[in-house]
């Protein structure tokens, strides 16, 4: 059993599941990489198909709907990496003995809602209930797009010179899950204004938007995107980085960190940089293109940062802080998971 929460490690993914993928097709185009968060796999005519897998969220602390749109936009934020909207969708729940009818209709109602308003097509899987299921995933899904193969972009494409851009803010998602499963404690030691503030960014946690508004135009200069989940910003950054074999420069005092993600995740002793932060998007362009791109995501009211430069790999990934280079520091685990786990055990409320 592993002894951390969370994704499976780099050197666990690397040296073994990589390793056993059952039989070799040619016609897979990328398959599992670290780093990457779609799979994609040649079609005839010029297409191809992009498919991403997640878990499915059922947070009774959050509530139905919210834990619907998790399920539904953590999966589309992935595919959106690739510059375009999922199409079809595959569910299997494995949902606990308790939930009652009424729930499960309320819950799938939600995954039928916010399919039906960004276009996907549930097109099946498996509904079951299971005694002694109290976890907070209730199973899992995968998104599936069609689109012609050379416009689809993967993390790994990202090359040496490029602007590395983040959307929104650090931290997005851990603040706004943590403030609405502990809003008393939040409400007490962080201040009432954090925590609404807090909550209503909860659905600001799609970047589904942040992606097809980056690429909308003709030449619009992106080369790769990497959703932002476990690790944070500054992890998702490194593993865009290493996805596509190159080094990077970010620059600390550029990286967005709001000032109410600040506060909460003070309150729970998280470096915001470090935690989750569904709902942000790194993206990676052509120099020249980085302040259209910017003005463009403004425009369309979705803030955007230029933090840093792809480079060489010999130059490493560094993050600059004080005017000092260091190595960027790549943790396994999200420090978000014990800090709520921490937080339930303590009772706060």
């Amino acid at each position: 059993m592993s002894e951390t929460l969370g994704k499976i490690n780099h050197s666990q993914f690397e040296d073994f599941l990589k390793q056993r993928c059952g039989k070799e097709r040619g016609e897979v185009h990328v398959g599992p990489e670290f780093g990457v968060d779609v799979s994609v796999v040649d079609l005839h005519g010029g297409k191809a198909m992009a498919l991403t897998s997640d878990p499915l969220s059922l947070i009774p602390s959050l509530g139905l709907e919210e834990s619907a749109w998790l399920s539904v936009h953590l999966m589309t934020n992935d595919m959106a990496t690739t510059g375009f909207a999922p199409m079809y969708g595959q569910f299997v729940l494995n949902l606990p003995a308790y939930l009652s009818k009424n729930d499960f209709e309320t819950y799938w109602n939600y995954i039928h809602q916010f399919c039906n308003n960004i276009g996907v097509s549930i097109t099946g899987g498996h509904t079951g209930f299971i005694e002694g299921q109290n976890s907070t995933i209730a199973g899992g899904g995968t998104f599936i797009t069609i689109a012609p193969k050379e416009d689809i972009l993967v993390s790994k494409y990202a090359t040496v010179g490029d602007s590395i851009l983040v959307t929104k803010t650090s931290a997005l998602s851990s603040a706004a899950i943590l403030a609405m499963s502990f809003p008393e404690t939040v409400k007490d030691k962080a201040g009432k204004e954090f925590y609404y503030s807090a909550s209503a960014s909860f659905y600001e946690t799609s970047s589904l938007k942040d992606a097809l508004t980056a690429v909308e135009i003709e030449n619009s200069g992106v080369t790769a995107m990497h959703d932002v989940t476990e690790g944070g910003v500054l992890g998702a950054i490194y593993e865009l980085v290493i996805a596509s074999g190159n080094g990077a420069e970010i620059f600390n005092k550029k990286l967005p960190i709001g000032e109410v993600q600040s506060a909460v995740c003070n309150l729970f002793s998280l470096d915001p940089r470090y935690c989750i932060g569904a709902g942000s998007m790194i993206i990676t362009c052509k120099r020249e293109k980085a302040a259209e791109i910017i003005l463009r995501l403004k425009s369309n009211d979705i803030s955007c940062t230029e933090v840093g430069v792809i480079t060489e790999k010999s130059n490493g990934i560094k993050l600059i802080e004080n005017e000092k280079a260091q190595d960027l520091m790549y943790f396994e685990e999200d420090p978000y998971w014990k800090a709520f786990f921490n937080a339930y055990k303590q009772g706060w409320k």
